[in-house]
C-alpha cells in the first residue's frame, strides 16, 4: 500500500533538508556578494574578477538545486545560507 500518510512528503519537496557542502572560498565569495551592491563590488573586495564571482555563485546555485533547494535569486540564496548556518542575521 505504500508509506503511511504521516510519512509522506508533499510533491516537489525533499523528505530531508540537505545541506550542500560549500567550500570555504564559495562561502567567502557569497558573503562578499551579499555585502556588496554587485558582483563587481564583491570582486573588488576579494581581488578577483567579476566572472570568478559569477562562477562561484553559479556553482553554489547548482549545489542547492542538486539538493532540491533551488535558490534562483540573491535573496533566496541568502535565505539558504541563513538556514544552513553559513551566516547569521546578527552579522548583517
Amino acid at each position: 500500500m505504500g508509506r503511511a500518510a504521516a510519512d509522506r512528503t508533499p510533491p516537489g519537496e525533499s523528505p530531508l533538508t540537505v545541506e550542500p557542502p560549500l567550500s570555504a572560498r564559495e562561502i567567502e565569495v557569497l558573503l562578499a556578494w551579499f555585502a556588496s551592491d554587485s558582483k563587481e563590488g564583491a570582486a573588488s573586495r576579494l581581488f578577483i574578477s567579476p566572472a570568478t564571482v559569477a562562477t562561484h555563485i553559479a556553482r553554489v546555485r547548482a549545489k542547492y538545486t542538486a539538493a532540491h533547494r533551488a535558490a534562483r535569486s540573491k535573496t533566496a540564496l541568502f535565505a539558504r545560507m541563513l538556514e544552513d548556518g553559513y551566516t547569521d542575521l546578527r552579522d548583517w
